[in-house]
């Protein structure tokens, strides 16, 4: 039997990130939770007086964003615990007790927004003109004043903000569900070897060149999903309700139009996303799949063959230590202040790299205001692991910048720009590698790596936020969200996309269970918006040189005081229209072109 799954505490130290960064003891961390409940005064004080006068309002919403800042670290503490062991009970309690706080807090200060939204244009340049330190906070009054006619009234407003431990819900019991209560059973291959398997364990048999090991991982995966299914179903449903409802009482036509106007993104540029991609990029995929059947001599492909290497005797495996030095190397053309950050993140324990019991599966950056990064993945020893860690330093390098040169509540950008400073770092490593290597089969096979970042964006991405828009349309129309309807959704979305090149079992419709990105808005298609203008950026940078670079590390540092298409503008790219997106499908089709030719 192979080597089982390391429990938590067995982990070698080098292998997980600092907590003692944020705070030193798990003491220091209990003192600041109650302290920060206590100094939600500091706010509340203004309470009556928020527009009082300029120098009211800048007080108060500088009090606000400190309040914030020290409310962040406690409950990136609290998350990073969870994220590395779910079935800690401790670490299930502070969780608890932050989601209690969280919800206090916002609570408490919901009569902020409400009292600004009593301003009006005239008076929030006036005051600005009084007070020049407003100028930072201008884009936050203009994007409240903007929501007015979806607020509702203050006592509303509190009581919803007073409900947020429960709507977060859905996603906690989500995530505790996967990472507490969901066991997989070991599966055993013809030569006799038991393999382990977990959520984190799962991908790399997805990519293994053995045929059985993948179709046997698959159906031991699949088989422990179907034993859940009906509850994530429930899970997701009251999310999807629970979104609705607040779309309807906000007066907004749907729940799409609700989360679009969140992010500042026009229905138009959701669709193009959608539309684009599926209807263009699906005959590129096509081909790969019927490549990837002759090649490796296949009866038929199946979704589980999907992520089967092409050139399975040709595998680099590389240690952290390796593509570290591999990944900084390919970074130098961001210049000095954006390679330092890379350099501390790798050399300081901001990343967290084990496979232990317990652990969230996938791979993500948080970054707390005032605090440094922190990076969750699974190290496998594979050179996609070195994609992994450029792609989440990405997003390190992006929130270090804007909080350098931002204040807090001008930090984050619309979720629409969020994956485009990581999907850059992968473009620029697969460059880098092409760059440097003469070797034909290496070349082959970056090509292959970069073709499973397009697959991951705008394959996988791009198929859950069709689901979602199916979801949210039905949900609209009152049909029940179940199991099976879900199930049904998946498997023919992905019919339709890879038509019959490949054949989609059962087990196929159950990937909505996978991913947590179904219970943070519309998130999985703004990977395709932020790998379209990373794609579009990248070739700016390799034809025009330091004027690209210098676009591109503005629109980082500008944080979030730009909508997003005025963002991507600034880095170079116009989102307004589908040419960029064409664009980097027509990319996708070269690199197909070239495999084809090379096998």
């Amino acid at each position: 039997m192979t080597k089982g799954t390391l429990l938590r505490s067995d982990v070698p130290v080098e292998q997980t990130w600092d907590l003692r960064d944020l705070f030193q003891t798990e003491e220091d961390w209990e003192t600041e939770l109650v302290a920060v409940e206590t100094d939600i005064q500091t706010v509340t004080k203004y309470k009556g007086a928020v527009c009082e006068n300029a120098k009211s309002l800048l007080e108060c919403l500088k009090a606000k964003d400190a309040l914030q800042e020290r409310l962040m670290r406690v409950a990136t503490y609290a998350d990073l615990q969870m994220s590395v062991d779910g079935t800690n009970p401790n670490y299930q309690a502070n969780a608890a007790r932050v989601g209690s706080v969280l919800s206090n807090v916002r609570s408490s200060l919901s009569f902020v927004e409400s009292e600004l939204l009593q301003l009006d244009s005239d008076t929030v340049k006036a005051y600005i003109n009084e007070e020049s330190e407003l100028v930072d906070f201008q884009k936050t009054l203009t994007d409240i004043l903007e929501s007015k006619p979806h607020r509702l009234s203050p006592d509303v407003e509190k009581v919803l903000a007073a409900f947020g431990e429960v709507f977060d819900s859905p996603y906690m019991i989500y995530q505790r569900s996967k990472t507490s209560d969901m066991k997989f059973s070991s599966f055993t291959t013809d030569d006799g070897v038991e393999h382990p398997l977990t959520f984190n364990s799962f991908p790399k048999y997805e990519d293994s060149a053995n045929t059985e090991l993948r179709r046997k991982a698959y159906d031991a995966f699949v088989g422990t999903l179907q034993q859940y299914q009906n509850t994530y179903a429930a899970t997701y449903a009251t999310e999807v309700k629970k979104q609705v409802t607040e779309a309807r009482l906000r007066n907004y036509e749907s729940v799409t139009d609700m989360l679009l106007d969140e992010q500042q993104v026009t229905k138009e540029m959701y669709d193009n996303q959608l539309h684009t991609i599926q209807t263009e990029l699906a005959p590129h995929m096509r081909r790969l799949a019927k490549l990837k059947q002759r090649v490796l001599g296949l009866d038929k492909i199946q979704y589980f063959d999907l992520k089967a290497p092409l050139d399975p005797d040709f595998s680099p495996e590389v240690t952290y230590e390796e593509a570290s030095k591999l990944v900084l190397d390919s970074l130098q053309v961001m210049g000095s202040e954006y390679m330092e950050i890379m350099e501390q993140g790798i050399n300081n324990r901001w990343v967290d790299l084990a496979d232990n019991v317990g652990k969230r599966s996938g791979a993500f950056c948080s970054s707390p205001y005032g605090a440094h990064p922190y990076i969750l993945m699974t190290w496998n020893n594979s050179m996609r692991n070195a994609f992994t860690l450029a792609h989440e330093l990405g997003h390190a390098g992006h929130f270090v910048l804007a909080g350098r040169y931002q204040r807090i509540s001008n930090t984050r950008p619309s979720r629409y720009f969020v994956e485009a400073p990581s999907t850059m770092n992968e473009m620029l490593l697969s460059k880098h590698i092409l760059e440097q290597s003469n070797d034909e089969r290496m070349r082959r096979w970056v090509i292959l790596q970069s073709l499973g970042t397009y697959y991951h964006n705008f394959v996988t991405h791009i198929l859950e936020g069709e689901l979602q828009r199916r979801v949210y349309d039905l949900a609209h129309q009152g049909t029940p969200i179940t199991a099976k309807l879900l199930n049904e959704q998946k498997v023919e979305l992905l019919t339709a996309f890879w038509g019959e090149e490949v054949e989609i079992d059962e087990g196929a419709g159950l990937t909505w269970m996978r991913q947590p990105h179904y219970y943070m808005g519309l998130y999985p298609y703004t990977y395709s918006a932020g790998l379209t203008a990373s794609t579009a950026a990248s070739q700016m940078i390799q034809e025009e040189g330091q004027p690209a670079v210098d676009r591109w590390l503005s629109a980082l540092k500008a944080g979030g005081t730009l909508k997003p298409i005025e963002l991507m503008k600034l880095a170079g790219v116009d989102m307004s229209t589908p040419e960029p997106i064409r664009k980097a499908v027509a990319y996708v089709g070269s690199l197909v072109d070239e495999l084809e030719k090379s096998f």
